[in-house]
């Protein structure tokens, strides 16, 4: 409980006015039946035969309108006697009584409702301001369609329930003590029955509720399986198309789907038990206290308006009964979504800011690992790298090649901390990268990732995730160093094109031209372009090479590349193998003592164009 106060306390005058409005409607409901029967016993049959005397005497008189009123009012007067006051009285309780209900019943929703949106804005913003602290382990532990759900569906579970609440909590058990403390005020004789029935619906509600959490908690992971599918299937719609995978990619989604819907199913069969039920027990009491009642009524122990009282309480019971039945359904649900929420909200986020904030800044871009190790695994026997040790200077070249899944890209995202290393240090300028705040720290690296990825909105939009206050002209001379201006100006609208979804809009090689115009929008004193040319042509990407070795002198480069072609250049050339450095040189020298590199150089020689060198292998 404690968890959910924090998002409760900034409400607390809604979720106390709220309980409060549905207290006063209760007190209304529980009024309405002593209301009813001092009318029953008082008024009822002298009023009705007033009623017909004055109907009949106009009949015969032949009186219009304005003349039957009348008489009817001096007529229902004069039967009632001594009575009439009392019975004015009442009326006039009972509509005073209605119009407190609905101004508490008004107030109740209104209140219910404020309360619970804004707690659930609030605990969906604390959920999703937390994914976005989630390192790249963090994520990995948890599904894109599961983070979605428990977004989405989870917390919406969690708002209904709170909703619910605050409307039933107060108004289900105070109607049910109210109507219990006057049934049995009335006749402690019938209020027997209710010791029965009670407790028979109370057994049955809690067997349901009880085998139903475990069910609920299963459909929500189902979700989670659906909205994973369904984000896949739109996010890689170009790919499913060109495979023509749509017939294997509905079949995909018809399997979570149905898994969905049996789940559903499932949950729900144990829960149609409820109303069923419920129902039983309330018409078999009101058998019962009609039978037993009657028989009271015609021994003279009872009046007319004390048994329609009794009766109308006894349904009031309930009917408060099946309220907390349904607060309790919806709470194995809420628990459910709850416990799912809190396990995203409890997560240790395992990169966080040093408690103290050193202030320092990326000010040269000098890299070094001493002794580095990690495993994406803690428990993993085999390492994904495996004690590296390398120095990078300030604004020097530097590519890094090697067979796919050898620890490339792993290597430098330990630079911006998008993982930590689990063994040795990663330096920055001489300090450590854990004694960077993570926003000074990544301020200074620019980094191009492997998958290109593009937001909704403009093409301007999106090159200002570098600079956000790059004037036209900065954002324009990014664009033309990224060799992304050219096709950028052909479009209708130039830099406010939009681009759709992911950036569904523009080709993979204009994709990567733009993620890289981003990049160096930045200006930053460390850069890494992790595979990020291999959809541009080799004439675009020597162009964009020349870019990084005039225009970024005082920016350290790091360039990820399978192409021999995209490092050839660099200052130094780092080749990897299985999570090792296994050679470091220019490409001479790497060319002249190191067999992988050679491997991979020979590899992908054309043979037509080397003249002959191929026969040097």
């Amino acid at each position: 409980m404690k968890r959910w106060f924090k998002y409760i306390k900034p409400y607390l005058p809604f979720f106390i006015l709220g309980p409060v409005c549905m207290i006063i409607e209760v007190f209304g409901e529980v009024l309405m039946p002593k209301f009813l029967s001092y009318i029953v016993d008082f008024g009822a049959k002298d009023s009705y035969d007033a009623v017909t005397m004055a109907l009949k005497g106009a009949q015969t008189a032949a009186l219009g309108i304005d003349e039957v009123v009348p008489k009817l009012v001096r007529d229902l007067y004069s039967l009632l006697g001594d009575n009439a006051p009392f019975i004015v009285a009442i009326m006039v309780g009972m509509i005073f009584t209605a119009v407190l209900m609905m101004i508490g019943g008004i107030g109740g929703a209104y209140f219910g409702a404020k309360a619970s949106v804004n707690f659930a804005t609030d605990l969906r913003a604390d959920l999703y301001g937390k994914i976005q602290k989630f390192s790249f382990a963090n994520i990995d532990k948890f599904s894109t369609g599961s983070l979605v759900t428990r977004l989405t569906n989870d917390v919406t579970q969690l708002q209904n329930f709170c909703n619910m609440m605050l409307r039933m909590f107060f108004r289900a058990p105070g109607m049910m003590i109210g109507a219990l403390i006057m049934a049995i005020s009335v006749n402690p004789k019938l209020s027997v029955i209710l010791a029965v029935s009670v407790p028979v619906l109370l057994v049955g509600i809690s067997v349901i509720i009880g085998r139903g959490f475990s069910r609920f908690s299963k459909m929500q992971t189902k979700i989670d399986g659906l909205n994973s599918t369904v984000g896949e299937n739109l996010t890689n719609a170009r790919v499913v198309k060109s495979f023509v995978r749509e017939d294997f990619e509905r079949k995909k989604f018809g399997r979570a789907n149905r898994d969905l819907k049996e789940n559903a199913e499932h949950a729900m069969e144990n829960m149609i038990f409820m109303q069923p039920l419920m129902t039983f027990v309330m018409n078999a009491t009101v058998i019962a206290v009609l039978w037993f009642g009657g028989n009271q009524l015609v021994g003279g122990e009872m009046t007319d308006g004390e048994l329609a009282m009794y009766v109308t309480y006894i349904t009031q019971i309930l009917s408060s009964l099946m309220m907390v039945s349904f607060l309790f359904v919806m709470f194995s649900r809420a628990l459910a979504s709850g416990k799912r929420i809190a396990e995203v909200l409890d997560e240790k986020i395992d990169i966080e800011d040093p408690e103290v904030l050193s202030g320092v800044k990326v000010e040269r871009g000098e890299i070094e690992f001493k002794n580095v190790s990690f495993r994406y695994y803690k428990n993993s026997d085999e390492p994904v790298l495996d004690n590296i040790n390398l120095k990078i200077k300030a604004g020097e070249t530097v590519g890094i090649i090697g067979s796919t899944g050898c620890g490339k890209t792993t290597l430098v995202s330990l630079i911006a901390r998008l993982y930590d290393a689990d063994g040795g240090e990663v330096l920055v300028d001489g300090v450590n990268v854990k004694d960077y705040s993570l926003y000074d720290l990544r301020e200074g690296v620019g980094m191009v990732l492997q998958k290109n990825t593009l937001f909704s909105g403009s093409i301007e939009d999106n090159l200002r995730w570098g600079d956000e206050n790059a004037d036209t002209e900065a954002i324009r001379a990014a664009a033309d160093a990224a060799q992304a201006d050219g096709f950028v100006t052909e479009f209708t609208e130039g830099y406010n094109t939009n681009i759709g979804q992911g950036g569904a809009g523009v080709s993979g090689g204009q994709k990567q031209r733009l993620c890289i115009a981003r990049a160096l929008l930045k200006k930053p004193k460390i850069i890494i372009l992790d595979d990020s040319t291999s959809a541009v042509d080799t004439a675009t990407e020597a162009k964009i090479r020349e870019t990084f070795r005039t225009g970024l002198k005082d920016s350290t480069k790091i360039i990820i590349a399978q192409r021999i072609g995209s490092v050839r250049d660099a200052d130094r050339i780092v080749v990897m193998n299985d999570g090792r450095i296994t050679g470091v040189g220019t490409h001479e020298e790497l060319l002249a003592g190191n067999a992988e590199y050679g491997e991979i150089y020979y590899s992908q020689i054309d043979k037509n164009e080397e003249g002959g060198k191929g026969a040097e292998k």
